[in-house]
């Protein structure tokens, strides 16, 4: 019998990462998926649980990040 992680595999809380890995040194964030290295590091181990928390944070990364964007 295959196990419930496999078996549950494709319903796990995808990667906000979209191959843009370029740390930004003053935030200390990934200027692709606003995550922390730690977060990125962790992601593989997390439950979607931890995962959703560490989505919410990105989006309220990104956000700020659009805001402070100087614009034309």
């Amino acid at each position: 019998p295959r196990s419930t992680k496999t078996l549950h595999h494709h319903l796990m809380t995808p990667s906000p990462c979209i191959n843009l890995c370029r740390m930004d040194a003053a935030s200390g964030l990934c200027l692709g998926c606003f995550r922390t290295l730690d977060e990125i590091a962790r992601w593989s181990k997390l439950d979607d649980a931890a995962r959703e928390a560490i989505l919410a944070a990105v989006a309220v990364r990104r956000q700020a990040s659009e805001q402070n964007e100087p614009h034309d």
